[in-house]
């Protein structure tokens, strides 16, 4: 084989399998689509920090897919050794919130549609997604969820401080209970009255009550 042969190989060949319009147009849509996809994100997020570095990953994610995609529609041999690579990578950070793994896989399949051409079902179908999450997963609650951790030595105290709890609190439910030697450890969930929060202070006051924390959640890590 001489150098002109190898100077003519099929990898020079593959600079034009996808045109410059065809990669400005996939990455341009993607961008949008990500970036849609980025706001719903934004507006329907419900935990307890948002994180712009997931909300731009996810924008990424869709660039990111539509140009492996690209490469992978114009070559098959590029196919399979693109399957093959993929196949050993292992991402090791956790998903904290279930609704992320849907935008993850929201993202990457919009790249894949918009790579394939499909640009109508990319667009409308990600602008359905979209509505449906607005109207489903941005609903605010009103109540707003707490969680009592009181702390107190006699066990006889467990009845005063439940009953003051249902007097000062719309809502009180004993969510756990743990024993020690010398010390009961009480969670309850419970709803505030006009977002007072001071019957606490008299909550760790009381007779045999050693500490009483108010924590806020929102409902889904604890059963």
């Amino acid at each position: 084989m001489s150098f002109n042969d190898i100077f003519k190989s099929s990898f020079l060949e593959n600079v034009t399998a996808v045109s410059l319009t065809d990669m400005a147009l996939a990455l341009a849509l993607s961008f949008c689509v990500g970036l849609f996809i980025y706001f719903i994100y934004k507006k329907t997020y419900s935990g307890v920090m948002f994180s712009k570095a997931f909300g731009g990953a996810l924008l990424a994610m869709t660039m990111i897919t539509t140009m492996v995609v690209l490469a992978v529609t114009s070559n098959v041999v590029l196919s399979l050794g693109m399957v093959g690579a993929l196949s050993i990578v292992r991402f090791r950070t956790a998903i904290k919130e279930p609704m992320d793994i849907a935008f993850l896989f929201w993202a990457i399949a919009a790249g894949i549609v918009l790579a394939a051409g499909m640009i109508p079902l990319a667009v409308f179908g990600s602008v359905i997604i979209g509505i449906i999450m607005l109207v489903f997963c941005n609903r605010k609650v009103t109540a707003k969820p707490y969680i009592a951790v009181v702390s107190f030595t006699d066990a006889g105290a467990e009845e005063k401080v439940l009953d003051f709890l249902k007097q000062n609190t719309d809502k009180a439910v004993v969510k756990s209970k743990s024993a020690k030697k010398n010390n009961i450890e009480l969670s309850c969930e419970v709803t505030l009255k006009n977002d007072d929060t001071s019957f606490i202070t008299k909550l760790s006051g009381m007779e045999g009550v050693t500490s009483a924390v108010l924590v806020s959640y929102n409902g889904d890590y604890m059963g």
